[in-house]
């Protein structure tokens, strides 16, 4: 399972005295724990450990851009150090190319129909914003 690799990498992290690594690795682990405490019976998929992930990237990356605004490079360097830490289980991302070549392949092309279909198939691989922009596109 997902979580049980980032608690091994978190382990690592914790011997080799890498603070950014466990600081991003820290913010995973707190968040699964809290969505397993609220049903402790529940095994969490890794498609939502995976979406935990890319929550706490995307704060990381908007924690960065406010330290670049601020002037503050050191900190965002810091940051950045961490969000190479997540990306280490983040799968590849579709590309804008092959969204488009799926869409393409689908019998139905409404709205409704192309977003329950990535949803389902390529639940963490895709940026859903960037799926409902090109199918308005079409």
């Amino acid at each position: 399972m997902l979580i049980d690799d980032i608690k091994k990498a978190n382990i690592e992290a914790m011997k080799a005295h890498d603070s950014a690594a466990r600081s991003a690795y820290s913010a995973v682990i707190s968040r699964y724990q809290l969505l397993k405490a609220q049903d402790p019976e529940k095994e969490i998929p890794d498609a939502d450990v995976l979406g935990i992930i890319q929550k706490v990237a995307k704060e990381l990356e908007e924690e960065k851009a406010s330290y670049v605004a601020a002037n503050r490079p050191e900190q965002a360097e810091e940051v950045a150090k961490e969000q190479a830490c997540l990306a280490k289980f983040v799968p590849a991302q579709l590309t804008e190319e092959e969204i488009r070549k799926i869409i393409a392949t689908l019998p139905d092309h409404s709205m409704p129909a192309i977003m329950k279909h990535f949803s389902a198939n390529y639940k963490g691989r895709v940026d859903m914003r960037l799926v409902g922009k090109i199918a308005k596109e079409n």
